[in-house]
């Protein structure tokens, strides 16, 4: 039964995968890993649901039901985290960008050089970080300086100043609360050391977790209670 069950995973897999049109990457011997990398920052989410799919298929083969859905909870939160700390790269390299690109304006603006639309000079975003009300402010500079003769070197420095200090402040309120991170995920992996230490001992838990249906619930709540521990310190250091 196992075997059926397997298959029907990953046959949904595939399907949340490939739904949309998109297709798995035909790889070559040579240039397999930086096509999967491009695929997967293409459409993170189709992957996710695919590695997810596969990683419970793995786990329903070798370990049951239990191990399925552990697998599943785990993978989901694993790959959640790593594309939110992706998207968050993004973020923070086009707001750079951005605030570049209104430094070297008001360099320009002060050489007297004549000026331009000072938004088409910026990146173009979808990213968030902040980049986006960057470009909406130079915009606003821009027309105020057609309506009013404002000087807009001054406006642009002015933005620019206040970006790379809502940066530092950010940085460092992200510093402060580093060690609340740090502290959640150590208690998040503290039942794989118990688990390691019944084994050393001589018992079997992953037995008593996965084949006994005590077990099997205790697994299930506990994954369960991690998770939401995990996403109430998350939201809270988020903040």
């Amino acid at each position: 039964m196992n075997w059926w069950a397997t298959v029907l995973v990953t046959a949904g897999a595939l399907a949340v995968a490939g739904r949309g049109g998109s297709r798995l990457p035909t790889l070559s011997a040579g240039a397999w890993w930086p096509r999967l990398r491009a695929s997967v920052a293409a459409r993170p989410r189709p992957a996710l649901m695919y590695a997810v799919g596969v990683m419970s298929a793995v786990a329903l083969l070798a370990g049951g039901p239990v191990a399925a859905t552990v697998s599943a909870a785990y993978g989901g939160f694993a790959g959640r985290a790593l594309t939110r700390h992706s998207a968050r790269r993004r973020a923070s390299a086009a707001r750079a960008a951005a605030l570049d690109a209104l430094a070297a304006l008001a360099a320009d603006l002060r050489a007297g050089l004549p000026p331009a639309d000072l938004s088409a000079g910026l990146p173009s975003v979808e990213v968030g970080g902040g980049a986006e009300r960057l470009t909406r402010l130079a915009a606003a500079v821009w027309r105020l300086a057609e309506q009013t003769g404002a000087p807009v070197a001054d406006l642009v420095e002015r933005i620019e100043a206040d970006g790379r200090t809502a940066d530092r402040t950010a940085a460092s309120a992200t510093a402060q609360a580093a060690g609340a991170q740090a502290t959640a995920t150590l208690l998040a992996a503290l039942p794989f050391g118990g688990l390691a230490l019944g084994v050393l001992i001589g018992a079997d838990p992953l037995y008593v977790l996965l084949h006994t249906p005590l077990g099997g619930t205790c697994a299930v709540v506990a994954v369960a209670l991690q998770c939401a521990g995990l996403l109430w310190a998350e939201r809270l250091t988020g903040r």
